[in-house]
């Protein structure tokens, strides 16, 4: 029987673990944490202490807590000793702390061990058993402090939330500032205005080919003094003026200037350029990479990190840990690693690649340097030679993880830069390009770029062999325009580096805090990148006007320097919580008073297109939305559609006025598409019709004639189907005047005269206009002219394909028809009567 229990938190690392320790270990696994405050309760006692209440996690559908538990005791009460083997971390001090807790009671007589690795390797492991310690209760401490600020936070603002806006909302203490960021920068992106500005470049041909392109970059101006520039931002001027190529007219006058100009070599310089390394991953850049080049979600490239960190069966060698633990801000590398990756590097690429002593990279303040940086946790394991064992995906994040830790240990890539410098006339042009000398760590790995800069670009072209003096022939002139752009909305990538620059949670929370403002419907993916929803931008601003210093940047990220120095032992968690308390507990009560109530909603200026109230503004599941006042309309608007029609008329026809009271039109969508109507309404009912080509059909026009149903005055409208007369005040008035064609219903005793109408699908036809009572109608268009057969009042004309004009009888037993105008062989189409309303 085992006399030693090991407790880890995952089944994977555990059998990993288990093959390198012999029959006198058991080594189970927790399934993670085991306690944790009560999630149906508050579960700290603010008036003690902050003394935090844990609790055995209850048992859920993916797993039975109790019965995890009551094994790991069963086993521990056998053991003589156990070792508690979680995660080298905060959250694995703390799963160690609650085990500890639940597995010995004070009077048993029993050893218990804290063991780390930083990889599950045999050495490691087997180094870390023959060195335990102890459970470092600073490090629980600061993961009992972060544990209990997110829940006084979360706790208290949630529910302000749910109280303000609607259920099911959140708040937290690192995952707000994060949606800050995303709304700021969307903030930015509203409020920016487009500039323009034109580059110009000119193509040139030297004695030797190839042709190249050189770039106007500056120049003199007419009083001798110096000016430079760069694509859309200009260098501070060497003397004391500054040319900005704002607009075509200017770009014009350069070019004129340099038609006839000489263009002229100057200078041409070549010089070695070095590109150094990048260090191995840390956390972060591990995820910021796994976005740009896998273009894998941050938390798929933890999930498959942890795998690969915790054990996979390669064939002969079983169950091994391939690269070391993947949450680590230090990029620190064992002395062993080290001398492994620069054999290799020896081996495979030779010695003109090996740096003379091993590359030491500085880790960022406050990193945990007991830790190491991502690797792999053998240089000689290729990525190659694991390809039968990965799955695609694992594999290409271990290729990442392998190439840019083997390319951390090699020389720099060298370039051979060169910088023609070109004088025309009073303008001076560049060209540069560069030639790959020696590929140093390029051999291996390259550092993917959020954006390419265009100058990137242009130093990797090939210019030819040229000497100062030489004069160089115009082939063409290349003038550009270009508008400047708003800033990016956040990727993954990006939102990650933000955090990271700006110190906000830590990188193994990034994964979570960038699903939580997606699953809470705070922002939403727009072509990869961070847009915040309706919801987020309201919930934003509610909370930071309210709690303006608690979700900023910087006291966030003092709250993390806090949680490092409890960690370090130099600040005591209960007071990092009580200075915080203190100004929380006066904003908590105030916001209670002052935040704005969005369930009861916010008067806007807008009128309910229904009834003509004024409508409140309201916050909904799918964003903002309008509400009527009157409860007996309860008509609704989207604020989207809204914005959308208010902008769609300005940006299409400018501002347009209503031609009956002056005030502005607006795009509106109706049953026959789009049209212009008064904002005025519904005092004004004013429409103009937008035609399938985008442009404006006549407005609608007051007549002077008065209804005759109402007395109101009738108004001459477009249709989609052409102009007809009606009531001024429809759709509370529904006469139409019609179309009459001086024709009496031939119907017998019906007193109706034929109208002219239009059926459903925008066909004319002819009826009735006794309708309902009469449902006479014709297809073919009547005509004043008695029928020469039978002496029926009027005849129908139609015209065929062909253009022959066709008179006949109404009267089908008649059969009377006649063709006039063009003679024609072809038998006339025949004429009918429909006794079917259409």
């Amino acid at each position: 029987m085992a006399k030693n229990l090991v407790v880890v938190e995952s089944p994977a690392k555990a059998k990993t673990i288990n093959k390198y320790l012999g029959p006198d270990y058991r080594v189970m696994a927790s399934i993670g944490h085991i306690k944790d405050l009560p999630a149906k309760e508050f579960g700290v006692d603010i008036h003690r202490d902050f003394e935090p209440k844990y609790e055995v996690i209850p048992d859920s559908i993916k797993r039975n807590n109790k019965k995890i538990l009551n094994q790991l005791k069963e086993a521990a009460a056998k053991a003589d000793t156990i070792y508690l083997a979680a995660d080298p971390d905060r959250e694995g001090e703390a799963i160690c702390q609650h085990l500890k807790e639940e597995l010995v009671r004070p009077r048993d007589n029993k050893l218990v061990y804290r063991v780390q690795f930083n990889e599950i390797t045999k050495s490691a492991v087997k180094y870390a058993f023959e060195n335990p310690g102890q459970i470092d209760q600073n490090r629980v401490d600061a993961q009992q402090a972060r544990r209990v600020l997110d829940r006084l936070v979360g706790y208290q603002v949630s529910p302000l939330l749910w109280k303000k806006v609607r259920r099911g909302l959140s708040a937290g203490r690192v995952q707000s500032v994060a949606l800050r960021l995303v709304v700021e920068r969307e903030r930015e992106i509203q409020a920016f205005v487009q500039t323009e500005y034109w580059t110009l470049n000119a193509n040139l041909s030297a004695k030797l080919l190839p042709p190249f392109d050189a770039r106007l970059v500056g120049g003199h101006t007419a009083d001798g003094k110096t000016w430079t520039l760069k694509t859309g931002e200009f260098d501070k001027p060497l003397k004391e003026s500054e040319v900005h190529i704002k607009d075509e007219a200017q770009m014009q006058e350069i070019v004129s200037a340099l038609k006839d100009a000489s263009f002229t070599v100057t200078s041409v310089e070549t010089k070695e350029k070095k590109r150094y390394p990048v260090p191995p991953f840390i956390t972060s850049k591990l995820q910021q990479e796994g976005s740009r080049k896998l273009r894998f979600p941050v938390s798929k490239t933890m999930k498959i990190a942890q795998k690969l960190y915790e054990g996979v069966d390669i064939g002969g060698e079983g169950t091994v840990g391939l690269i070391t633990y993947m949450r680590t801000d230090s990029t620190r590398v064992s002395q062993g690693a080290l001398d492994e990756v620069r054999d290799f590097v020896l081996q495979q690429y030779g010695e003109g690649y090996l740096p003379e002593k091993p590359i030491a990279y500085r880790s960022k303040q406050g990193a945990q340097e007991a830790h190491e940086a991502i690797r792999p946790t053998s240089a000689h394991r290729t990525p190659e030679s694991l390809r039968a064992y990965l799955s695609n995906d694992e594999l290409a994040l271990y290729q990442l993880i392998w190439q840019r830790f083997v390319a951390s240990q090699m020389r720099p890539a060298i370039f051979d830069q060169t910088t023609i410098d070109i004088e025309a006339g009073d303008s001076l042009f560049r060209a540069t390009g560069s030639v790959l000398k020696f590929p140093g760590f390029l051999a291996v790995y390259e550092e993917a770029k959020d954006e390419q800069p265009k100058e990137d670009e242009e130093s990797t072209a090939t210019l030819p062999q040229v000497e100062p003096g030489e004069v160089l022939k115009v082939n063409e002139l290349k003038p550009e325009q270009h508008f400047t752009t708003p800033p990016p909305r956040y990727t993954e990538a990006t939102l990650v580096k933000a955090l990271e620059e700006n110190e906000i949670g830590r990188p193994s929370t990034y994964a979570q805090i960038l699903s939580v403002i997606q699953d809470r419907e705070y922002v939403e993916k727009v072509k990869n990148q961070f847009k915040p929803t309706d919801l987020g931008m309201v919930v934003n601003d509610l909370l930071v006007e309210s709690f303006d210093d608690l979700f900023n940047v910087q006291y966030t990220a003092r709250m993390e320097e806090e949680l490092d120095e409890v960690e370090e032992g130099r600040l005591k968690w209960v007071q990092a919580i009580r200075e915080f308390y203190e100004k929380f507990e006066k904003d908590l009560k105030l916001a209670e008073r002052k935040m704005n109530d969005l369930k009861k909603g916010v008067i806007s200026d807008e009128i309910c297109h229904e009834c003509g109230s004024p409508m409140l503004l309201k916050i909904g599941r799918y964003g903002y939305y309008l509400a009527c006042t009157n409860e007996a309309c309860g008509a609704t608007r989207k604020v989207a559609e809204v914005v959308e029609e208010e902008e769609k008329a300005e940006n299409q026809f400018g501002e347009v006025a209503c031609p009956n009271c002056g005030r502005p039109m607006v795009v509106k969508r109706g049953r026959w598409g789009e049209f212009l109507a008064c904002t005025g309404y519904p005092e004004c009912k004013t429409t103009q019709r937008i035609k399938k080509d985008g442009q404006l059909a006549a407005a609608d026009k007051l007549l002077e004639e008065k209804c005759p149903e109402c007395g109101s005055q009738l108004m001459l409208k477009q249709g989609p189907f052409g102009e007809y007369i009606a009531c001024s005040r429809r759709p509370e008035c529904s006469y139409i005047k019609q179309d009459k064609l001086g024709l009496a219903c031939p119907r017998t005793n019906c007193k109706g005269e034929l109208v002219r109408r239009r059926s459903r699908r925008g066909k004319v036809f002819y009826g009735c206009s006794a309708y309902p009572t009469c449902d006479f109608t014709v297809w073919d268009k009547p005509i004043q002219k008695p029928c020469p057969q039978c002496g029926a009042a009027f005849l129908l004309e139609k015209v065929t394909k062909k253009g022959d004009v066709i008179h006949a009888c109404h009267d089908a037993e008649c059969g009377y028809r006649e063709v006039v105008g063009a003679s024609s062989t072809r038998e006339p189409e025949s004429v009918g009567v429909s006794d079917k309303h259409v």
